[in-house]
């Protein structure tokens, strides 16, 4: 099942069935899940082998209803196996050779024609056997495939008399599909050796104290795993002892190794290039970074680019169309330009091998899984061809603050009581309101306190604008301006005071009681060090920056201006920045979202193209978002624009070269100066060609200076 014209034969096949609630296509591994009653799944099967396919369980894999649901449609003698596949054509070729020199040398006798016609067909039923069991299989059910075409030519050129030209066409077609088998399989194996990163056991710690080998499916979430100097790491975890650093590349796409302490997060696949390291499991094996990123990657090879969809389309109208004109050469030449009927079946047959459709439905899904890959090489996970394809069309970019541009980890730079309060019980009320919120700031907040708190009961977040919670029978609130502002508990001293600290870019959060503002915490948040680059490379690109933040105006113009955005949007709740999107794709067109919160998540929706933040974001951004970066390197978003342009342009080369190269050689078909030698050239030279050239996303750059990151791990020079 190497493309989408076989993944529609197997539809094709499997739809007269009842019982069957879905398939689930996953062309990169050849794999086909059904769901349906456990008595439908005999039936399916037989289906598919009369599809000319022979397809074989996976081990291990189950459905719903716990009988197996994944099966590789692909069989064995397809040409896939190249040590076996390539002696069997190898023969087939020598036979066929053999069967040109028979019919050139030998003498014009029975004995001597029968014997080259014997050495054809063996080289055709070498060469061409599943060729013709897909082609029958095709032809009984009155479809018109590759298959098909090259069995109806193929058989026609024997009968006619043309034997040996018929077995070196069937040899050399069959070595070309599988040369392009392989080459298509190193965009495939470009995501299949994400699953090779991660190692398949880990050292864990018993509850004996001593640490044992164990398989990390059999490894718990809270567990205590080591890893030394130069292992992968096998889980996904928070670092509880010792110093290192890490290459996150396979993940991240990061090219320099990232220092690790107690506290910081380690992804599974990636090296611990430095030092010892004892960390919790925070995930189990089925559910690391790495093992949705692979999921995601799978998931976006089974849905169609826009591109691939209309190539699709056209395939389907082509192939019968050229059919048609094959007959109509076969039927009308021999009235209309004096040819014999030999000669014009001739020329209907080489018409039939130029006509297979394979270099221009193979063209789309090559690159788009190429494009795929090379993102994932450089920590950029997209979700779908069609964000591939789209993101080249975006005009306008709106980027979060915190997080996003900022690097998401302020820090508590001031606070004092307001009035005549008393310091430390404010500063205990606060740090139990900011140790129940998992928001950036009260975490800066609870973490420059550095004071436990009372236990806050009747805990609240209000979205946008704080939490409140009761502190030693007293309710309380620990919010924005705009939450003090709604509840009028500001006053011209304290507006004062705010401006001082908004002009400054910080973040004021005020701890206040149902009749006053208790105190005041100013935090401040630092701009990641590729936002201002981000923002230049995004304005090269003819793409408009815009921020939208619920912090407040002053806070968002400061750190816009430090960043290089012209157009800064604050005090924006999340149904604000819904709005913003909406009235941004009106005003620019195409408009991509880049955030990392949850209060993110509509406007990562509503967006063209969602990218979400994955280091530090929450898992409801990632479901959310079309795009992940992986490493909150906000000019991956450039990068992206980037891989999409690369991607349109080679998707496009290839569908000229395809239908080029054929147009080329139907005229000459027609005007009767192209032999089925040259046939067999024009198409499958035109397949590996357009392979060839989609292949190339894989070794590109994505800039003139940055090449594209390979998941292996890597020497680095590397200071602390």
């Amino acid at each position: 099942m190497d493309c989408s014209a076989e993944e529609a034969e197997i539809r094709r096949a499997l739809e007269p069935l009842d019982g069957i609630r879905s398939l689930g296509f996953q062309l990169g591994a050849r794999t086909l899940k059904i769901d349906a009653a456990e008595s439908t799944y005999p039936l399916a099967l037989e289906a598919i082998r009369k599809a000319g396919f022979d397809p074989q369980p996976v081990a291990g894999a189950m459905n719903s209803q716990g009988g197996p649901a994944v099966g590789p449609v692909e069989g064995d003698d397809d040409g896939h196996g190249f040590a076996g596949g390539i002696s069997r054509l190898v023969a087939a070729l020598v036979f066929a050779t053999g069967a040109e020199v028979l019919s050139f040398f030998a003498p014009d006798q029975m004995a001597w024609k029968v014997a080259g016609m014997a050495i054809a067909a063996l080289a055709i039923w070498l060469a061409g056997i599943d060729t013709y069991k897909k082609g029958i299989a095709a032809l009984l059910r009155g479809k018109l495939n590759i298959n098909a075409l090259m069995s109806v030519a193929v058989t026609g050129a024997f009968l006619i008399g043309q034997w040996p030209e018929a077995a070196m066409v069937m040899a050399l077609y069959a070595i070309a599909e599988l040369i392009e088998a392989k080459a298509v399989d190193r965009a495939r194996n470009a995501i299949k050796g994400l699953l090779e990163l991660a190692p398949e056991e880990a050292l864990v710690l018993g509850p004996n104290g001593a640490w044992s080998a164990t398989p990390v499916a059999a490894v718990a979430i809270g567990a205590t795993v080591r890893i030394k100097p130069g292992e992968r790491v096998p889980l996904d975890g928070k670092v509880t002892k010792g110093n290192g650093a890490i290459n996150q590349a396979p993940v991240t796409g990061e090219s320099i190794p990232v220092d690790k302490a107690p506290g910081d997060q380690v992804f599974a696949g990636t090296i611990n290039e430095t030092g010892e390291l004892e960390f919790e499991v925070t995930a189990l094996s089925s559910n690391t970074t790495l093992a949705r990123i692979i999921q995601a990657v799978e998931q976006a090879q089974g849905t169609r680019a826009p591109t691939q969809r209309f190539v699709d389309r056209f395939a389907a109208i082509y192939t019968p169309a050229v059919f048609a004109i094959a007959v109509a050469v076969a039927v009308l030449t021999p009235f209309l330009m004096g040819l014999t009927w030999l000669e014009a079946l001739y020329k209907a047959l080489v018409l039939l091998v130029i006509a297979c459709p394979c270099a221009l439905v193979i063209s789309t899904p090559v690159t788009v899984v190429s494009g795929l890959a090379a993102g994932a090489r450089r920590g950029i996970l997209i979700k779908g061809g069609t964000y591939l394809e789209d993101a080249r069309l975006l005009k306008a970019v709106a980027l979060d603050k915190t997080g996003t541009i900022t690097e998401g980890k302020p820090k508590l730079v001031q606070w004092h009581v307001w009035g005549a309060g008393d310091e430390a019980a404010a500063q205990q009320m606060a740090a139990s309101l900011a140790g129940r919120s998992d928001h950036p700031v009260s975490k800066a907040i609870i973490q420059g306190l550095e004071v436990p708190g009372p236990e806050a009961e009747n805990f609240k977040a209000l979205p946008g604008r704080g939490v409140e919670g009761v502190v030693n029978g007293v309710r309380l609130v620990l919010g924005n301006h705009r939450l003090i502002h709604e509840r009028g508990l500001c006053t011209p001293e304290l507006e004062a005071e705010l401006a001082i600290h908004e002009k400054q870019g910080r973040t004021v959060t005020l701890l206040a009681d149902d009749s006053c503002v208790l105190a005041l915490f100013a935090v401040a948040d630092t701009i990641r060090e590729t936002s201002k680059q981000a923002i230049v490379d995004l304005k090269a690109l003819g793409v408009t920056s815009v921020m939208l933040t619920g912090d407040n105006t002053a806070t968002a113009k400061a750190i816009a201006a430090q960043a290089g955005i012209d157009d800064a949007r604050g005090d924006l709740l999340p149904e604000a920045k819904l709005d913003a999107i909406k009235e941004m794709q009106k005003r620019y067109g195409a408009t991509g979202m880049t955030g990392d919160g949850i209060n993110d998540a509509p406007a990562l929706a509503q967006a063209d193209i969602g990218f979400a933040m994955g280091g530090a974001g929450t898992d409801t951004a990632m479901e959310a978002a079309d795009v992940v970066i992986m490493n909150d390197n906000l000019q991956r978003v450039a990068e992206t624009v980037r891989l999409s342009k690369r991607t349109h342009a080679v998707l496009w080369q290839n569908i000229t070269l395809a239908l080029g190269i054929k147009s080329v050689f139907l005229v000459m078909a027609v005007v009767g100066t192209a032999t089925m030698w040259m046939a067999v050239f024009a198409d499958m030279g035109a397949s590996l060609l357009v392979v060839g050239n989609g292949l190339r996303l894989l070794r590109g750059t994505l800039d003139p200076a940055s090449k594209l990151n390979r998941s292996e791990p890597k020497e680095h020079a590397h200071s602390h």
